[in-house]
């Protein structure tokens, strides 16, 4: 966007004040950072509601392979304790259904549709780009023919490119106002466009997790027996183990 001293076909004089260019460029350069930002977060809530999904959808079909299991049949109580799990898991996945749809409604599609907006801004940018350089481009011819002899024809040319130069330059002088004006702007409507979509997705968060509470504490009083400590599950899992390797179909040879 700056202007490039000593480049051919460029004007002498400074038509754009640094100090303008400075701040367009700046304002620029933070919606360019908020569309990046926009584009990661919304890919990243899509891959974890995704990932919401391909667990809960997972939990459940573990719990139908478990009452499918031929222990299922000959205890009653792992029976009892598996279709408790299946009713629960078959819950957890109503719930998080739910949020997920919650969540695509409130946060990911207003992200989309945020998104959807800076095309035409990167378009108004690069259309005020080229106003800048037809700008540019009349201004060094005007001062061409301002430095020649003032002959009849040099005057003539002279006045010709005064007049075109005119309305380039007030339709730059237009397209840059309009984005410096408009480009803060923008920038600040983010907070309040994006509030209610974050308030949302704690409200979902947090309502998805109570209802794990209460699940899982149902759950838990459904249980058989008391839970026992991972250690002592731990040693009943290794002396089970050992009693079958010491099977003579499974010796080693």
């Amino acid at each position: 966007m700056s202007w490039i001293p000593f480049k051919i076909g460029q004007p002498k004089k400074q038509i754009v004040p640094k100090t303008v260019e400075r701040d367009f460029e700046r304002e620029y350069g933070k919606l360019q950072q908020l569309e990046e930002q926009t584009k990661r977060l919304q890919k990243d809530m899509k891959k974890s509601t995704d990932a919401d999904l391909a667990m809960s959808k997972s939990a459940v079909k573990i719990s139908l392979d478990l009452l499918s299991n031929p222990l299922c049949e000959q205890d009653q109580d792992f029976l009892n304790m598996v279709t408790a799990l299946d009713t629960a898991m078959k819950r957890m996945d109503a719930f998080n259904q739910e949020k997920v749809n919650q969540i695509q409604k409130t946060v990911i599609e207003p992200l989309k549709k945020f998104g959807s907006v800076f095309p035409s801004l990167n378009m108004a940018v690069k259309r005020r780009e080229q106003a800048l350089q037809d700008y540019r481009r009349l201004q060094a011819k005007v001062e061409k023919y301002e430095e020649k002899e003032k002959t009849g024809p040099v005057l003539a040319k002279l006045h010709q490119a005064r007049e075109e130069l005119r309305p380039v330059r007030d339709d730059f002088e237009a397209k840059n106002k309009q984005l410096l004006d408009e480009m803060p702007r923008f920038y600040s409507s983010r907070l309040d466009y994006f509030q209610p979509s974050f308030e949302s997705l704690i409200r979902a968060q947090v309502v998805y997790y109570s209802e794990m509470h209460k699940i899982f504490g149902d759950l838990t009083q459904q249980l058989a027996q008391p839970g026992r400590p991972d250690e002592q599950r731990e040693r009943e899992n290794e002396a089970r183990l050992s009693e079958l390797r010491a099977l003579s179909i499974v010796a080693d040879d």
